[in-house]
């Protein structure tokens, strides 16, 4: 199968015109005429990343976060980016990216988040993200540990603990916290995102419960959508989830 054969079925499901406008989803390095030997799937495009594809034999990395955001005006070895250039065109390593055409496609990134947390009756958030419900209501403290252990959050930040239960969520993976006042408009219990500015915490007091969890940790399943994606399409291609842990951020 060729590489843009795995595109098409990827742009199918996460069509371009979705991405915001500020994006740069879709095809960051290579050729697509080629027969793909393999794909490696990974949220971040990093100097081990496009090693271990070439050491296991893919010719494709797929990621959630494009390698090319911003312009480039040269290639040398300055910058991680130009790094990352030199060495998938010195492989022959094509990479593409699914990003905001992924958080806003139907089954996406924030559907995938839905998932886990086994969310029912989800619907788009109008303003980004998604709305769901709990089986049954839960009670702040033991709904925001479980989100911390489903995500594997190392530290979540909360704001104060709501005293009524929780049933409707919404959420909104990555940097989400523009959908904060979505969610309140719509009534949700709680709120869910990657990534929020310390004064958007304040005056939410016993009106929606918030929970960040950093931005790797909630899209980190994104991989998941990728593997079905691509195993629907090419059931006998390689296909591998890096082992490499791309988060740069580290915690005490």
């Amino acid at each position: 199968m060729k590489i843009k054969e795995i595109v098409c079925a990827l742009e199918r499901f996460a069509p371009l015109p979705l991405q915001e406008s500020y994006d740069n989803a879709g095809l960051q390095v290579g050729l697509t005429e080629v027969e793909a030997s393999g794909a490696l799937l990974c949220l971040d495009v990093t100097e081990e990343v496009i090693q271990e594809a070439v050491d296991l034999g893919c010719n494709m990395v797929v990621a959630h976060h494009p390698l090319l955001f911003r312009g480039v005006k040269r290639v040398s070895d300055t910058t991680q980016v130009e790094r990352c250039l030199r060495l998938a065109v010195k492989n022959d390593i094509c990479i593409y990216a699914a990003h905001t055409n992924l958080d806003n496609a139907e089954d996406g990134v924030n559907y995938k988040m839905a998932e886990k947390l086994g969310l029912m009756d989800v619907v788009p958030l109008e303003g980004g993200g998604v709305l769901g419900y709990l089986m049954a209501e839960e009670d702040s403290l033991a709904f925001l540990q479980r989100v911390k252990d489903v995500f594997r959050v190392e530290s979540l930040q909360y704001n104060e603990l709501l005293r009524r239960p929780i049933q409707s969520v919404a959420l909104c993976g990555g940097a989400g916290s523009f959908a904060l006042d979505a969610a309140i408009e719509q009534e949700a219990d709680a709120f869910l995102t990657g990534e929020m500015g310390y004064h958007q915490f304040f005056g939410h007091e016993q009106q929606i419960q918030i929970g960040v969890m950093g931005h790797f940790q909630s899209e980190q399943f994104t991989t998941e959508i990728f593997q079905q994606i691509i195993g629907e399409c090419a059931p006998q291609l390689p296909v591998f989830v890096t082992g490499i842990n791309t988060n740069p951020i580290q915690y005490l």
